[in-house]
Formats: structure tokens, sequence, C-alpha cells
């Protein structure tokens, strides 16, 4: 190496050190940080839980660094809230949380012990509220609402038109009567419900049994009407 170049490296060496502010660089830091320090949570999709509820138990986060922030950070706080099934988070750099909520859906109410609750389709009992003008069937039965949501996702799927069920009825031996809004009755059996489905969606539109209030399919391969 030339005596020239190393006298230019020591110049630059000695530039860096004369030059160089530790304070200053810990200041950089520190505003870089404030830089990404969460200022807004959005809520989306949201339809029952109330946006105010969620922000209540993640307001601790606002002023975190976004870069810092998991998603357990955020699930931990919201997991007693009632209709929640889970949700997806996204980071919007540099200051903002967007949260999507997948709810539960609301099914039925339910009275147990005297009290009145909502069940959603996860078998959760939830206290009644008014949440919507929506209209909730009724259950009645001792442990109806253990089987009720497996019971209810058959009939939807069988397309059979759930909205016109005003009542159902279950029975300790696992079967289940429909009132519907008419006040017609449908006694299902305890066994093959979706051939009963099916078999009532028939019958339902049939002219010949529009005059019976009673429609027994307990029996297979029998009906029985009243």
């Amino acid at each position: 190496m030339n005596k020239f170049y190393r006298i230019f490296l020591l110049l630059i060496a000695l530039i860096f050190l004369t030059t160089y502010n530790p304070i200053e660089f810990t200041n950089f830091k520190k505003e870089e940080k404030f830089f990404f320090k969460i200022k807004q949570i959005e809520i989306v999709n949201n339809k029952i839980i109330e946006s105010r509820d969620i922000f209540k138990r993640l307001e601790h986060l606002i002023t975190k660094n976004i870069f810092f922030i998991k998603k357990a950070d955020i699930n931990e706080p919201l997991k007693k809230i009632e209709f929640l099934d889970k949700i997806e988070v996204k980071k919007k750099y540099p200051n903002t949380i967007i949260i999507k909520i997948y709810e539960t859906e609301p099914i039925a109410i339910v009275f147990k012990n005297n009290k009145k609750y909502l069940l959603d389709d996860s078998s959760n009992l939830i206290s009644y509220k008014k949440i919507s003008e929506d209209y909730y069937p009724t259950i009645f039965g001792e442990g109806a609402e253990y089987s009720f949501a497996d019971f209810f996702s058959k009939l939807k799927e069988s397309n059979f038109p759930h909205e016109i069920v005003k009542n159902y009825y279950y029975f300790q031996i696992g079967r289940w009567d429909l009132e519907l809004l008419n006040d017609k009755i449908i006694k299902l059996p305890t066994n093959k419900t979706e051939k009963a489905f099916h078999l009532a969606i028939k019958l339902l539109d049939h002219e010949n049994f529009k005059n019976y209030n009673i429609i027994d399919l307990r029996i297979e391969s029998k009906v029985i009407v009243e």
C-alpha cells in the first residue's frame, strides 16, 4: 500500500471519529420507533359485536411499535367477546392495525333455569339481548341446546324452510318436533332425520296435507296425519 493511500485512509477514519455522536444515533433510533407506533385500529366485517367493545380491550396497543405486535397480542384480550368466532389481523404501515371480525350466528332462543338466552351456531349460550330485528325461534326441552346446532345444520342442508319454524321441541330420546308459524306440527323420527326433512318438504307443498294440523313422520315409511 503506497504512502498516499495510507494517509487518505487515516484522514477518513479521523473524520468519522471526530463527527460520530452516539447520542444523535440513539435519538435517530428513538425517532424511528416513534414513527412506527400504532395510532389507529380499524375494525371491519362486524355486524353484531360493537366496535367500541373491541377498542376498549385493545386500547393498550396504541403507541406500541407495530413491528412487535403479534396476533396473540390481539387474540388474547378478545377471547371472551360474545359471538366472536375468529379474527384476521393485517398491519397497514406505518401505524394502523386492521382487524377483520368473523362472528358466530345466533339461531334460536333458549330458556334455561328461567333465564332467556340466545343460542349461536357454535352451541354457545349467550345472555339474551336484542341485537337486530331478526326473528329467532324458541327451543324447548331439557338439554336441547347441546344437540340443536347439529340438528339445525342438517335441517338447513336438507333445504327445509327453517324460517317458517316458530318453535323446536326436543325429547330426551333424541328426537324433535317442529311447530311452524301456521301452527302445524311436524313430528320427526329419532333416526334418518334427513330423509324425514325431504319428505316433510314435499308434504307441506301437497294440497292434500294443507288441512291437517299434525304430520307425524316418526315411523319410517308411514305418514300419520291429524
